[in-house]
C-alpha cells in the first residue's frame, strides 16, 4: 500500500464511544493539566461520572483542546495512566482514536500536534472573540497524507522514543523537587535540621536561637520584568519569557515572544541565566515558580513575570526561595495578596513581603549546599529535554511529508 489523500473524519474515530457507568468513579483530566509540547497528560483525579459533562476517552486517546487560547498554545495530549483504563475530562476536548487496521492511535496524536494539523483547527474558530473554538465538523473535512498502517507505526515510534526519554527525565526532576521540598519542610517547617536536638527553642517566638520570622525579601531581590512595546514583538530573535511559559516549575521556550538586538540590549538588565527562578505575577497561575534550564539563547523577562536574585555573592538564598515557593503555605499568602481584583494580582514588593521563618545563617548555608546539586540536576535535565522536544519538532514534519523515507 502507499500514502493515500483521506479526509481526517473517515480515518479516525471522532469522537470515539466510550461507555460510562452513572455514579462510577473515573480518571479525570482538566485542561490545565494539559501542557503544550508534553505528550502525556499531568495529574488526574477520581471523580464520579454523573451522565453528562466531559468528553469521555480511554488510554491512549489524544485530547485536543478545541477552544482558544488552549488551542492556539498548543495543549494536545495523550491520555496515559488512567487508573480505571478510561476517564473524562473538559467539555473543551476533541477526543482523537485511530481505526483499527487502518489507523495507529499513537500515529494520530503526532498527526494532531503537527502545525498544518493545529492551523487549520485553528483556522475554522467560530463563536465570539476570546472564546473561539474550532468546528468538529471542519476539522474532520480536513484531508490529510495518509501512509500504510505499519508505516505510521514506524513514524510513532520513532518520534515516541524522543518523548519517553522526556517523560523519564519529568519522572526523575518530580523525584528531586519532592525530595527538594520534603527536606525544606523537616528543616523549616518540622524545625527538625541537622543539630536540633541541642538547640535552645525560645519561648516566646518558638523559634530555634538565632532563628526569626522575615520576609522573602530578606532572603533575596524580587524585580519585575521589563514592559516591552507592542512594536518590538518579532517572529524570531531573542526569546522573551512571558507567564504562559512557566509550567511544571520550570520555563519553556515554546510559543515565546521575540525581539531583535537592538531591544535586547535595551532590555539586557531584564536578561535570564541558568538557574534564575521567576514567578508568575498576574492571572489564573499567580504563583507559579520557574527554574531557568541550562539553555543556549539569550533570553529575557516581560512585565508581570517576577525574578528572584542574591542579594550578594556571598549570601545566595535561591534554592532555599525555590523550594519555599514550592510549599502550599507560600501559594496560599500569594493568592491572599492576589484577592480583590478582577484579574489575581500580586506586585514585587508584595511577593517581597511574603512571610518565612529564617535560620540562623549556619543553617541557611547547609541547606543551600545540599539543595543546590539537585537544583543544578533539575536545570539540567530540563536542558534536556527542551533539545529532545526541538529535536522532535524538527523530525516530526518532516516524517509526515515523507522528507524522510521510513
Amino acid at each position: 500500500m502507499s500514502w493515500a489523500i483521506r479526509k481526517f473524519g473517515d480515518v479516525v474515530q471522532f469522537p470515539p464511544q466510550v461507555k460510562l457507568k452513572k455514579g462510577k468513579l473515573y480518571s479525570f483530566i482538566p485542561l490545565d493539566e494539559i501542557t503544550a509540547g508534553k505528550k502525556y497528560v499531568g495529574q488526574q483525579f477520581l471523580k464520579e461520572w454523573k451522565g453528562s459533562g466531559g468528553a469521555k476517552f480511554i488510554e491512549g486517546d489524544t485530547l485536543f483542546a478545541r477552544i482558544n487560547p488552549s488551542l492556539q498554545n498548543g495543549k494536545i495530549s495523550q491520555a496515559k495512566g488512567l487508573d480505571t483504563g478510561m476517564g473524562f475530562g473538559s467539555t473543551e476536548y476533541f477526543v482523537f482514536r485511530g481505526i483499527e487496521g487502518i489507523t495507529d492511535t499513537d500515529f494520530i496524536y503526532y498527526l494532531s500536534i503537527s502545525h498544518e494539523f493545529k492551523e487549520n483547527a485553528i483556522g475554522s474558530m467560530v463563536g465570539a472573540s476570546g472564546r473561539q473554538r474550532a468546528d468538529a465538523k471542519f476539522v474532520g473535512q480536513y484531508e490529510i497524507n495518509l501512509p500504510p498502517l505499519q508505516t505510521q507505526k514506524r513514524i510513532a515510534d520513532i518520534l515516541s522514543a524522543y518523548d519517553d526519554l522526556i517523560e523519564n527525565n519529568l519522572k526523575r526532576i518530580k523525584l528531586l523537587e519532592q525530595a527538594a521540598q520534603n527536606i525544606y519542610k523537616e528543616w523549616f517547617v518540622n524545625l527538625r535540621f541537622p543539630g536540633y536536638e541541642n538547640t535552645f527553642i525560645n519561648e516566646e517566638t518558638g523559634l530555634p536561637k538565632g532563628w526569626a520570622y522575615g520576609v522573602v525579601s530578606d532572603l533575596c531581590q524580587v524585580k519585575s520584568g521589563y514592559a516591552f512595546k507592542s512594536k518590538q514583538w518579532k517572529k524570531e530573535g531573542n526569546p522573551v519569557i512571558k507567564i504562559k511559559n512557566i509550567n511544571n516549575n520550570t520555563v519553556s521556550l515554546n510559543d515565546s515572544g521575540f525581539v531583535d538586538d537592538e531591544v535586547a540590549d535595551v532590555a539586557k538588565k531584564y536578561e535570564l541565566f541558568t538557574g534564575d527562578v521567576v514567578i508568575a505575577m498576574t492571572g489564573a497561575t499567580v504563583g507559579k515558580v520557574g527554574l531557568i534550564p541550562k539553555i543556549d539563547n539569550r533570553i529575557y523577562l516581560n512585565q508581570r513575570v517576577g525574578l528572584f536574585r542574591p542579594l550578594s555573592e556571598e549570601n545566595n538564598n535561591i534554592a532555599l526561595v525555590f523550594s519555599f515557593f514550592l510549599t502550599d503555605d507560600s501559594q496560599q499568602q500569594v493568592l491572599n495578596f492576589a484577592q480583590g481584583a478582577a484579574q489575581p494580582n500580586i506586585s514585587g514588593s508584595e511577593i517581597g513581603n511574603i512571610k518565612l521563618s529564617i535560620a540562623d545563617s549556619k543553617v541557611l548555608s547547609e541547606f543551600n549546599k545540599l539543595i543546590k546539586p539537585s537544583l543544578d540536576l533539575i536545570q539540567t535535565l530540563y536542558g534536556q529535554n527542551q533539545k529532545l522536544k526541538a529535536a522532535r519538532d524538527i523530525l516530526l514534519p518532516r516524517l509526515m511529508n515523507r522528507t524522510i523515507i521510513t
